[in-house]
């Protein structure tokens, strides 16, 4: 696992100890960055279920302006500290440790260009932290937000769909508020 692109590119991150964790593959992260690159340019940047960070990290690699990191298991959230020092990106990082739920019911009003939500696949972790997202409205006008989900994976929101790619068993789906965040 390694930054793809940008001022951290080839930076070797640490991987979460046991099989709790699934990273998202360079192939997938370096698609997905090719689908939203004209978004992460001075973007504040939310990595919800952060994992080992990779998403905020690449995000800010490639010139992101600060990114908040949301892991609520502990050994995760001490290998994201860890990553975003390795890679030099830790003066534009925050790491919260805690529940996701309770970060956004206190997040500031459209306070993220950029929103990363990658949970564990199945359940319904994901609907319920786009629902939350919604209800909050912590999302910028112009903002998206990219679902990492397992294809076999249904959740309901209230946004519009922008793009929808299959790489292989992963879906990703970039998300934005409906008439493009007008009200």
């Amino acid at each position: 696992m390694r930054v793809v692109s940008g001022s951290a590119r080839g930076c070797k991150l640490q991987p979460v100890p046991g099989m709790n964790t699934r990273p998202t593959t360079d192939r997938v992260k370096e698609n997905v960055f090719n689908l939203i690159q004209d978004y992460v340019r001075d973007a504040r940047v939310l990595d919800l279920f952060a994992g080992t960070g990779q998403l905020g990290i690449e995000a800010l690699s490639r010139g992101a302006a600060h990114c908040d990191f949301v892991e609520q298991n502990k050994t995760a959230y001490n290998i994201v500290c860890k990553n975003t020092k390795t890679a030099r990106v830790d003066s534009r990082s925050t790491v919260h440790c805690g529940e996701a739920t309770r970060y956004l019911s206190h997040a500031p009003k459209r306070a993220f260009d950029l929103i990363f939500l990658d949970p564990p696949y199945g359940g319904r972790l994901l609907e319920n932290a786009l629902s939350t997202i919604e209800t909050f409205d912590i999302l910028s006008a112009d903002g998206i937000i990219i679902c990492e989900s397992a294809v076999e994976d249904a959740f309901v929101h209230g946004f519009e769909v922008v793009r929808e790619r299959r790489y292989g068993a992963t879906m990703i789906t970039v998300l934005r508020l409906r008439d493009g965040g007008t009200e």
